[in-house]
């Protein structure tokens, strides 16, 4: 195709966001929402069903080469490209992994955080969206116990939240206990001896982050869980103790508030007793539990928590904001100081930062960033604590029945009740039949959960994140579970009876 160049004649400007195209902003913006309302009304399975290869067929007739004429051909191709078969996960079908409903308040602030688009890391771009996000890090900080002395950044999300919470263990362990700086001179030798105590269900970002801070998959240590799959403290102590006397050096605890498997929360009071005793930094993986911040009924299941150094908050899991939502809290915002960098354009080192903030000094690998916290706010300002409350009380109420529902049921197995909202469970037969039940569902578009395995056996997975998502819900999928795991068995044995 022979290539086309615009003369200045030729540009236009009426797409660029500024006061002479209000109108073309409007006009835009109103068609989108109009297919986001068709997607809303028109959608009765969480899932088309479209195979990758079918999907890829149409991607290939796209050419960038070739503008398309105006908003209705583009949000055409957008919507059968992709909201036709963008994955919905309003509907109580949805059941799979921790993707919330969201809130319409984040969403109207959606609309001011992309048009105005402020960077966080500098006051000089960001003014009051600064002083909101510093807001809302405090308010997140009070509610999990910590005093005035903490702070916080948002975040992209739990792991990179959680390679905060290792980075910090890492360089203040080095820097308090061997007088080693590990921001300017790298890390000591000694590092291939630091060892990360996890549960074997904590979140797999553990060993990346590990990794990409030069320490190795093999400074994380995991420990055996309990019946409920939940940090086993006695197992915690002993394996602390190996490794010392292996010449190891303990540096750290990360206990998990809502196990992605399981939605278990470890026995975070006795941790953090272990980890002052041991003088190890103790993070809190909650991006899935802290949803239970919320909630006045069952926020006890997160006592001790105020006992740790830092923790991952992920409001886009159980806040219900969209994506991307989360936080990095610490106790001490002293302990921020060990990441802190200055570059002379930026945040020079002779700056007040009491006249002028910058939120760059406590983030890592985000210098430009969204301002977030503004959907947060909206939710907040305009729902209250109280309401997203009693949406986390009704999923822990809607699961624990659920629970009782599968144990109850003949036909199925199930491992775990639940902290939260995960439950793992599996229809009475082969593994193969799980297998085909989940990879038939999710063709057909019906019924969307996740799976897992547990000591080599596969099993499946409800993941409840739905407050509208109610126990009359759970009876239809389990019915139609165990009509396509009979199916498959029948079918299994009709053709094992004619090969022979």
């Amino acid at each position: 195709m022979k290539e086309q160049h615009l003369t200045a004649e030729d540009i236009s400007y009426r797409d660029i966001f500024h006061k002479g195209t209000e109108l073309e902003y409007r006009a835009a913006v109103t068609a989108a929402a109009e297919r986001v309302s068709s997607f809303l009304n028109n959608t009765e399975k969480p899932f088309s069903g479209i195979k990758p290869a079918a999907l890829l067929a149409q991607f290939n007739e796209v050419d960038f080469d070739t503008p398309l004429p105006d908003y209705e051909s583009l949000l055409e191709e957008v919507d059968t490209l992709y909201i036709k078969h963008a994955t919905a996960f309003h509907l109580p079908q949805y059941i799979a992994h921790l993707n919330c409903p969201v809130v319409i308040p984040a969403l109207a602030a959606e609309v001011i955080i992309s048009a105005i688009n402020s960077s966080q890391d500098t006051y000089d771009q960001s003014a009051g969206g600064t002083f909101m996000e510093r807001k809302l890090i405090d308010w997140t900080a009070e509610q999990i116990g910590y005093g005035k002395s903490s702070d916080g950044v948002f975040t992209a999300g739990g792991s990179q939240s959680n390679m905060m919470g290792l980075l910090l263990a890492r360089d203040y362990y080095a820097l308090e206990f061997m007088q080693h700086n590990i921001k300017l001179d790298g890390n000591p030798a000694a590092a291939s001896k630091f060892r990360v105590f996890v549960s074997e269900k904590a979140h797999f970002s553990n060993q990346k982050n590990a990794s990409l801070m030069g320490l190795g998959e093999q400074s994380i240590v995991m420990v055996k869980t309990d019946s409920r799959f939940r940090m086993d403290t006695v197992a915690l102590e002993t394996a602390i103790l190996r490794e010392k006397e292996l010449g190891n050096i303990p540096v750290a605890i990360v206990a998990t508030a809502g196990t992605t498997d399981f939605g278990n929360v470890d026995p975070l009071k006795e941790i953090g007793r272990i980890a002052q005793q041991y003088q190890l930094w103790f993070h809190v993986d909650a991006a899935y539990g802290c949803g239970l911040l919320l909630s006045d009924k069952y926020k006890y299941l997160l006592d001790g928590i105020a006992l740790s150094d830092s923790v991952t908050v992920d409001y886009h899991k159980s806040f219900f904001q969209p994506i991307s939502s989360s936080a990095f809290i610490v106790k001490n915002k002293l302990h921020l100081n060990l990441i802190k960098h200055h570059a002379d354009y930026l945040n020079p080192k002779e700056q007040d930062y009491d006249e002028l903030p910058a939120q760059i000094n406590k983030s890592v690998t985000q210098s430009t960033r969204r301002f977030d916290a503004l959907k947060l706010w909206f939710t907040l300002r305009l729902m209250g604590k109280q309401q997203l409350g009693a949406y986390t009380d009704t999923i822990i109420e809607t699961a624990e029945k659920a629970a009782c529902m599968i144990e109850e049921d003949g036909e199925f197995d199930l491992l775990s009740h639940s902290d939260l909202g995960v439950l793992v469970f599996r229809y009475k037969s082969a593994c193969a039949v799980n297998q085909h039940i989940k990879r038939k569902l999710f063709f057909s578009g019906e019924i969307l959960l996740a799976s897992t395995k547990v000591n080599g056996e596969y099993y499946l997975k409800f993941t409840i994140l739905n407050p509208l998502t109610t126990i009359d819900d759970i009876q239809q999928m389990l019915k139609v579970i165990k009509e396509c795991g009979k199916e498959h068995v029948i079918l299994t044995r009709a053709n094992q009876l004619q090969e022979q």
